[in-house]
């Protein structure tokens, strides 16, 4: 994992809300925030990496980064002749030997890597 800032969101791994407060202070459990239950927050404190223990064993209350998602719309047009395109933008209507096109819109976590599709 990344070294956790306060500019960054995380949640539990369990999926709970968490604020982060500190990130600079010592000693075992550097981290400083709380977690959202449903009786309200909880202070709490982590390692440096974000693990409550050691990233050897997970815990449900370890930290773990939101990633901003975003949308992607791809369109996938196949041809007569059994080749597959993958476009950016629409493709020019009547565009000789198409068989079929097929509009996707999905989400993804910034930075999945899809410059390839």
């Amino acid at each position: 994992m990344d070294k956790i800032s306060k500019d960054k969101q995380y949640t539990t791994r369990e999926g709970s809300e968490v604020r982060i407060y500190a990130t600079e202070e010592v000693g075992l459990y550097p981290i400083h925030g709380a977690i959202k239950r449903s009786e309200g927050w909880i202070s709490a404190s982590w390692g440096s990496s974000g693990y409550v223990v050691s990233p050897c064993r997970e815990m449900p209350d370890d930290l773990i980064e939101v990633k901003p998602r975003m949308k992607v719309e791809r369109w996938v047009v196949v041809y007569g002749n059994g080749e597959v395109n993958t476009l950016k933008t629409p493709p020019v209507p009547g565009s000789y030997g198409r068989f079929a096109i097929k509009h996707i819109v999905f989400e993804v976590e910034e930075g999945e890597g899809l410059d390839a599709v």
